[in-house]
């Protein structure tokens, strides 16, 4: 076995890793956006729908701020938060250690960018947009599936760092690198 064989079979894992981050940022990422749509249309201005009697509804309110809408003056703090949790997942994404890792940052990038989409496009915009939250649990909080992503996902961080899991590993090597490294060692 070459010295390129091995790194082309350690990078195999951590490729699948990050493609598994991206597809759970993905998917986190659509079924968000799909369900602010949905809820803007159809429950925006209207009373709201009870799921688990008073417990949970469905009540849709706008959010300039962050969780129990504090900061409502900082909007644009909050949007340039969740570029840089975006911009470090994807920093990260090539050196992923574990599966749970790549969940856990998956769930966390899937959720930023939700949450970021609304700073972007919704009124006012401009980095100062109000995110669309919905999910109202009695006596806690009403949020959004970003939100929920993004609180997974934290929660899925922590208990992986209070257990010791690495975060990243060796850095994946470009396939450039590897043709180089191939054609020093005929």
């Amino acid at each position: 076995m070459t010295t390129s064989d091995t790194v082309t079979d350690a990078s195999s894992p951590t490729r699948r890793r990050a493609y598994l981050l991206w597809a759970i940022a993905a998917l986190a990422y659509a079924v968000d956006l799909g369900s602010k749509l949905a809820v803007v249309a159809r429950l925006e201005g209207r009373t709201t729908v009870s799921v688990l009697g008073d417990w949970l509804v469905l009540r849709v309110q706008r959010n300039p701020g962050a969780a129990f809408g504090m900061g409502e003056a900082t909007t644009i703090v909050f949007t340039l938060i969740a570029t840089a949790v975006a911009v470090v997942v994807v920093r990260y994404s090539r050196r992923l250690a574990s599966t749970p890792w790549a969940i856990a940052l998956g769930l966390l990038l899937g959720g930023a960018l939700g949450n970021l989409t609304d700073r972007l496009f919704r009124t006012p915009g401009g980095l100062q947009g109000a995110v669309v939250d919905f999910i109202s649990v009695r006596g806690f909080s009403v949020m959004n599936l970003a939100d929920w992503a993004i609180t997974c996902g934290c929660a899925l961080a922590l208990l992986l760092s209070f257990r010791g899991s690495p975060t990243t590993g060796p850095v994946a090597r470009s396939d450039e690198a590897e043709g180089a490294e191939g054609e020093a060692a005929a």
